[in-house]
């Protein structure tokens, strides 16, 4: 269908329609969770997910699904945006640095907002803000081992508000700690630090499982690690109740900080899985995205609200050790964890229910990227997206509404600068001698039967082969050929999106 008509008939659809007859839209964002420690994904996981369980049995669960990166910032933008991360960064944003986001760049909460929607923030903004509007120059920073700024809570003035984070994107509001294992320790309200740090990070709490991963900086005195995870979905649920539906629908986007590291269960979910601490940390997670979804419920939002569930890449290479500590695989079945481009990097979990319009129940093996949310939102919204925003965007609506073929072709994966590969129908090439960037263990490699090679690259048939294991880069020359002039081109081009 030409884009033109596609517009005609949206607007026919649309013609009369209040803000108040669309659809609330949440999305519930995870950290550093794996495809397999979904409990929908597989039936030999140790974790017990039975609130995202049942949002799948009351939605539509994805089997191929991606983020864009294999890191959180850069799929964070992603998702917000509609544009692979790789046309502008491949890092993510450090303690103390800018915004990866420009001003004028469209996001999801920018296009809804334009529609009537109200918008919030509550969680992990990890997309940067501008600091030096509150820094004090005269207090130079130290530097850590790795040369890295340390700043003392002298160096800002915490009173100030801050501009380039959520406010400046769309979101009317935000509550959260920006990254949790990043300086400052302290909460944020919309445009300011509202906890002001007067002392440097002093603690180190002891962890679940994994390292301790929190980075030198300001803290507030007495910041409790493991109070972040029940703050935030306390203050979720607080914002849902206060909404109205007479108000117009509204926009809320819940990127968690769990089950990222440091892995900080509390007491009560200490035990739960058979997976660890890690896997208690996910009992958590589904715990309260379970709080959330009754919520919505209880304030009588449930049945006009589209609920997306997914996460900003696979699981940290702790995943390895539970494989020998608890027979537990985050990335089953798939090969690899976070930062790889193997697709236990970027192949992530997703739901979707939206009570009238998915059909329950359902499983949709369609290829889709967290790129093509926006411009799914927007013809829900009926908002038409410019030519220069969005550019690697497909509406989704006819996968969710009609389990129809997905209108993406392919990917282009990427997490760290000159390593890509390619996915284009069940082919997938990786132009790096390896997919693999956190070290893989060799009784890992040795236990699931991979073998080291010496080929320029990786090519697999994940429909013959979903777990990665036999390179067929040597044996398909002009596959390898084609993919590459593909990935290149895609690359070029710039602009992506379907326009028919």
């Amino acid at each position: 269908m030409h884009r033109f008509t596609s517009l005609l008939l949206l607007l026919v659809l649309t013609a009369g329609a209040t803000a108040a007859e669309l659809p609330n839209i949440v999305i519930l964002y995870a950290d550093d969770m794996g495809y397999g420690d979904l409990g929908a994904n597989n039936p030999d996981s140790k974790i017990p997910t039975p609130q995202l369980d049942r949002l799948a049995r009351e939605g539509m669960r994805f089997t191929d699904a991606h983020s864009s990166s294999g890191i959180c910032t850069p799929s964070r933008y992603a998702l917000l945006t509609g544009r692979f991360h790789w046309r502008k960064f491949h890092g993510i944003v450090n303690s103390f640095d800018a915004p990866v986001l420009d001003p004028d760049e469209l996001t999801i909460a920018e296009l809804l907002k334009d529609k009537g929607y109200r918008t919030a923030c509550i969680g992990k903004w990890h997309l940067g803000w501008n600091w030096d509007e509150i820094r004090n120059q005269e207090v130079k920073p130290e530097k850590d081992q790795r040369g890295r700024d340390i700043y003392s809570p002298a160096a800002f003035d915490w009173s100030k508000p801050i501009s380039g984070g959520p406010l400046s994107h769309g979101f009317d509001y935000y509550f959260g700690d920006d990254v949790p294992n990043f300086p400052p320790y302290a909460w944020f309200e919309n445009d300011r630090v509202i906890t002001e740090p007067t002392e440097p990070l002093s603690i180190t709490p002891m962890t679940a499982e994994g390292s301790w991963e929190a980075r030198p900086g300001p803290m507030v005195k007495d910041w409790d690690f493991y109070q972040v995870v029940p703050r935030l979905t306390e203050r979720t649920v607080e914002w849902i109740g206060q909404q109205k539906e007479e108000q117009g629908p509204f926009f809320l986007y819940v990127p968690f900080n769990s089950p990222h590291a440091p892995i900080v269960p509390t007491e009560e979910f200490r035990g739960k899985s058979k997976a660890g601490g890690f896997g208690d940390y996910v009992v958590q997670t589904d715990d309260s995205i379970g709080r959330i979804l009754t919520a919505l419920d209880e304030n009588g939002f449930g049945e006009n609200t589209l609920v997306i569930f997914t996460a900003d890449n696979g699981a940290e290479r702790y995943a390895y050790d539970r494989v020998r500590n608890f027979d537990h695989w985050s990335s089953a079945p798939l090969r690899g964890v976070k930062r790889d481009l193997y697709e236990g990097g970027h192949h992530v979990p997703m739901v979707v229910k939206w009570p009238g319009h998915v059909q329950p129940g359902t499983t949709s093996d369609a290829l889709v990227s967290q790129v093509d949310v926006l411009a799914s939102v927007a013809e829900i919204a009926g908002f038409e997206l410019p030519q220069d925003a969005a550019d690697d965007s497909y509406s989704l609506l006819n996968v969710w509404k009609e389990n129809d073929a997905s209108p993406r072709q392919s990917i282009v994966h990427n997490t760290m600068a000159g390593r890509f590969a390619i996915r284009d129908g069940d082919w997938v090439l990786i132009a790096a001698k390896s997919g693999a960037h956190s070290k893989v263990p060799a009784w890992f490699d040795k236990a699931r039967g991979y073998i080291e090679d010496d080929l320029p690259g990786e090519l697999y048939n994940l429909k013959l082969d979903i777990a990665q294991k036999h390179n067929l880069y040597a044996d398909q020359p002009e596959k390898v050929k084609e993919l590459t002039e593909l990935m290149n081109q895609i690359q070029a081009e710039g602009q992506v999106r379907k326009k028919s």
